[in-house]
């Protein structure tokens, strides 16, 4: 049920309703947010593949110097991810941006993050955000950004999970709630489990840097929101996971332009002897 109610919640695959059917398991759903964005990566990085594929036609030596494929993937697989999660973390990115940065006070904060509509900081701050995710899948090599795309949706959700057990949530009617209705810290321990077993196989030691960057930022945005409403909402989740998202990629660009071949898994250069 909980992973059920996951995966309902987090993406747009009908595995069940979005409102009530999903709202018996979100207690329990909380632990599973990490393995939910390995698969969300999953998918975002075979999208990557099949751009690779459709430009070089199998051969993506051939497009390694081509500024064009690397920008056009780039845009893809951004506009895949807010596909895939039905753009339900961007659109608390941005209500959070206009309420922590336009409201006047807790009240009108939050009041500002119940208003449907969209005012000038959300707008700003979102085309910021997918420039710079654009910017950084273009930049990271070929050899490693397959592995990136899986882990850092599930570094992301660590995060998420990290917020929801360390502040208090204000109010009672949010969708978010309902993960905070039973506390305890098995599933995030689970969860965080999860993403350092995951990280390390995938890319590695710098995995840990990662999990220690997307937690800081979990941390940071939790006291600013905690300072400015008195707690955290759903809102505040989701834009605790595009802001660790864009993090993580942005370290990834970093860490690939020093040493381009830092971020491949250790055991892929033994695979690529087998095949």
């Amino acid at each position: 049920m909980g992973f059920r109610s996951a995966v309902a919640f987090l993406t747009v695959f009908p595995v069940g309703a979005r409102d009530a059917g999903i709202r018996a398991g979100m207690t329990s759903a909380r632990g599973w947010f990490p393995v939910v964005g390995l698969l969300i990566g999953i998918l975002v990085a075979a999208v990557d593949l099949l751009v690779r594929w459709g430009y070089t036609g199998g051969s993506p030596d051939s497009a390694n110097d081509s500024t064009m494929v690397h920008i056009l993937a780039g845009t893809v697989i951004v506009a895949a991810g807010a596909l895939v999660t039905g753009a339900l973390h961007l659109d608390g990115f941005m209500d959070t941006c206009d309420a922590l940065l336009g409201g006047a006070g807790p009240d009108h904060r939050r009041k500002i993050l119940k208003d449907p509509h969209v005012g000038a900081f959300a707008v700003i701050a979102v085309t910021c955000l997918l420039l710079m995710k654009v910017a950084a899948v273009s930049v990271l090599p070929w050899d490693s950004r397959g592995w990136i795309l899986v882990l850092v949706p599930c570094l992301s959700r660590g995060a998420m999970l990290l917020v929801m057990e360390t502040f208090p949530y204000v109010g009672e009617n949010g969708l978010g709630a309902e993960f905070v209705k039973r506390t305890g810290r098995g599933q995030i321990g689970l969860g965080l489990i999860f993403c350092v077993v995951a990280g390390m196989i995938l890319v590695g030691p710098w995995s840990l840097i990662m999990l220690a960057l997307v937690a800081l930022i979990g941390w940071l945005i939790g006291v600013w929101s905690t300072r400015l409403l008195g707690g955290v909402t759903g809102d505040i989740y989701g834009a605790v996971n595009e802001t660790a998202e864009v993090a993580v990629l942005l370290l990834a660009a970093l860490i690939a332009a020093r040493w381009s071949a830092a971020l491949s898994p250790s055991w892929f250069g033994l695979a690529e002897g087998w095949f």
